[in-house]
């Protein structure tokens, strides 16, 4: 388990200093208004490759960085090991709440089956979003503009679209008091 990391210290490689920032190599600058080059300088600043970026997208310095704080590969190599038990023991903890919550949900449907069957079947029915009856073609033959536009984007078992979200604080302009949904037929 070593890491590519640790074996930085042990080959000097050396640094590639680049003159122009890679990003302008073969951009020239516009003599006419300079203002387009400040702005897209501060928007963009240059990565020269031998400067570290305060981004982070290039640090010559991690692998020494890493040398002097873990100085064996034993060391990093038990820190490795007790950082992968870590993420095993989360995994572990994850999985079995979701098992929890998997029974719980199985045994709440197995309990509707035994009180409700209709309730039961009605619940685990699988019916096609799409699939529109007769009654609902005609009616939106009959419908048009933005009320045909509602009743298409609405998808059968979903929340209503044309709902208000709710939130904490009530609409600046007050109540639709005109607002009427479009019936669908059942």
């Amino acid at each position: 388990m070593s890491s590519p990391l640790l074996s930085l210290g042990k080959q000097r490689l050396p640094l590639r200093v680049a003159q122009t920032p890679v990003r302008y190599a073969g951009r020239q600058e516009s003599g006419a208004d300079p203002k387009n080059d400040i702005i897209r300088r501060a928007l963009y600043p240059s990565n020269i490759r031998n400067r570290a970026s305060p981004v982070g997208t290039w640090r010559p310095d991690v692998g020494r960085r890493l040398q002097r704080a873990i100085p064996s590969a034993q060391a990093h190599e038990t820190i490795e090991r007790a950082w992968f038990l870590h993420q095993r023991h989360v995994r572990r903890t994850r999985m079995a709440e979701l098992q929890r919550k998997f029974e719980s949900m199985r045994n709440a449907m197995e309990t509707l089956r035994l009180v409700a069957p209709k309730l039961y079947a009605e619940a685990n029915k699988e019916e096609d979003p799409r699939a529109r009856s007769p009654r609902e073609i005609d009616l939106l033959k009959k419908l048009k503009g933005p009320e045909k536009k509602a009743v298409e984007a609405r998808i059968r078992g979903l929340f209503p679209r044309e709902l208000r979200i709710p939130s904490d604080t009530p609409p600046r302009n007050g109540w639709t008091y005109e607002f009427t949904p479009v019936a669908l037929p059942s």
